[in-house]
């Protein structure tokens, strides 16, 4: 017997289907709650490490996966969830990125790089600072599901979500 997920509360579901998954049902929505996280809690340890290390290779690393992120169908992450992960925990495959998701890579790529550039400079305070005003974006996006490049994107497009 399948073991049925608890479903999400309404607002969890509003601020993920915020994120484009508009298409999808409340229960599928659920089902790939987790999967929808997975690929920044990844890039929040990498960005985490590189931060409080002051570590380019590592916010390197962090800056070829949101660059990747963006031009690949999926995020470099997604590969790893849809491929292993998602069949150790009997989920359903999750599907090309948004739109909105691709502009948060993009934002990620933009200020990543802004990262390397303080921290490769000397202005390893400036860098600090950056990074952990940086950190606090997916730290928010994986404990609540709130996605503000996202919000920023349905702004500029007005994109409007029901």
């Amino acid at each position: 017997m399948e073991k049925t997920q608890t479903p999400l509360s309404a607002k969890r579901i509003y601020r993920i289907k915020c994120q484009g998954f508009t298409a999808y049902s409340d229960e599928e929505i659920t089902q790939l709650a987790f999967a929808n996280r997975f690929p920044m809690i990844i890039c929040l340890i990498l960005l985490g490490v590189g931060v409080a290390l002051a570590n380019i290779p590592v916010l390197v690393v962090l800056l070829v996966v949101s660059v990747l992120s963006i031009v690949l169908p999926y995020h470099v992450f997604d590969y790893l969830y849809n491929h292993w992960l998602r069949h150790k925990m009997n989920k359903p495959k999750l599907h090309p990125r948004s739109n909105q998701l691709k502009f948060a890579c993009f934002l990620a790529t933009s200020w990543t790089a802004v990262n390397i550039y303080l921290f490769a400079t000397g202005h390893t305070t400036a860098g600090y600072i950056s990074g952990a005003a940086m950190f606090c974006v997916p730290l928010l996006l994986t404990t609540t599901d709130y996605c503000i490049p996202s919000k920023i994107y349905n702004f500029l497009f007005r994109i409007k979500i029901q």
